[in-house]
């Protein structure tokens, strides 16, 4: 059985900004030609060079900042992607995305690979066409190598082939899920057991954020997203939890573990944790058999 995957999700390994406009300009024109509503979600700098190239045609597509709006790389198929696409019920929607790009962290590269693979699931069977442009000439090769892995075809030299290294998109995200490191010895750790703990996991997370350094606003919506997530514990698995809080570097680092596990490689953009996903600048989760670890990240200086 062939791997999940949308109507198109091309990868494109570009060298060079002659090569990235003419591929992605033909793919926006093709659509634009056939009617199809047009999103182009791209790091700042190409989104301006793209805006001039199209000229007058701009003003029938929709342009993303995605180094603000996919600063966390799990924001963007929930918040971007699949926002854009329900918007148009019926309709076949083409999307140029570009979520890894040189400057992304180690710490957020797992996620764009992942991010990538979940995008196979999400589309599967839809009628949306997405070109995902790679820089080629400025990413380490095993990233390249990666954007082979997640996508079934490639636009190569201005051929669009198969790609023999695509995989089942399930596998290929679970992979970039790897065991997160424990928590650093200073981090404060409580568990909680009971419903009746909620309230104090609240204060705990407020009150060891805000001496992480994180501001008044911030610390209220981690609290909360902790708390929700810490409900979610209780109400499926029969172990208490623990929730560990941290500085790192210029980030609070908040971290759930339960005894539960999530399945579902989607799950990761449902409810709390998908409210995690809009409002956090990273998400990283972890699951095996009998525990499930949630890791969030804010930037403590905003």
């Amino acid at each position: 059985m062939s791997a999940p995957a949308p109507r198109e999700h091309v990868g494109f390994p570009y060298r060079g900004v002659a090569e990235y406009v003419s591929g992605t300009l033909a793919f926006i024109h093709t659509a634009l030609a056939a009617g199809h509503p047009a999103l182009v979600a791209v790091p700042s700098a190409k989104l301006e060079i793209l805006r001039d190239c199209l000229g007058s045609h701009a003003e029938r597509v929709r342009f993303t900042d995605l180094t603000v709006a996919g600063r966390n790389p799990g924001r963007i198929l929930p918040g971007v992607l699949l926002a854009f696409a329900d918007e148009f019920p019926g309709l076949r929607t083409a999307i140029v995305v570009e979520s890894l790009w040189p400057g992304r962290s180690a710490l957020e590269y797992p996620s764009c690979v992942a991010h990538e693979a979940m995008v196979n699931l999400a589309f599967a069977g839809r009628d949306v066409a997405l070109l995902c442009p790679c820089d080629a000439a400025n990413l380490d090769p095993h990233m390249v190598s990666d954007a082979h892995r997640t996508h079934p075809e490639l636009l190569l030299r201005g051929e669009r082939r198969p790609s023999p290294a695509y995989g089942d998109p399930r596998q290929t995200a679970a992979s970039f899920h790897p065991p997160l490191p424990a928590p650093p010895p200073h981090a404060a750790t409580m568990r909680y057991d009971a419903v009746h703990d909620l309230a104090g996991v609240r204060s705990f997370v407020t009150g060891h954020a805000a001496t992480a350094g994180l501001k008044p606003e911030r610390r209220d919506l981690l609290a909360d997203l902790i708390a929700e997530l810490a409900a979610g514990t209780l109400a499926r698995t029969d172990g208490p939890g623990a929730v560990s809080v941290w500085p790192e570097h210029d980030l609070v680092v908040c971290q759930l573990r339960d005894h539960g596990q999530l399945t579902d490689p989607l799950a990761a953009h449902g409810n709390a944790l998908l409210t995690a996903h809009l409002h956090c600048d990273l998400v990283r989760v972890h699951a095996r058999p009998g525990a499930t670890t949630i890791r969030l990240h804010l930037t403590a200086h905003e």
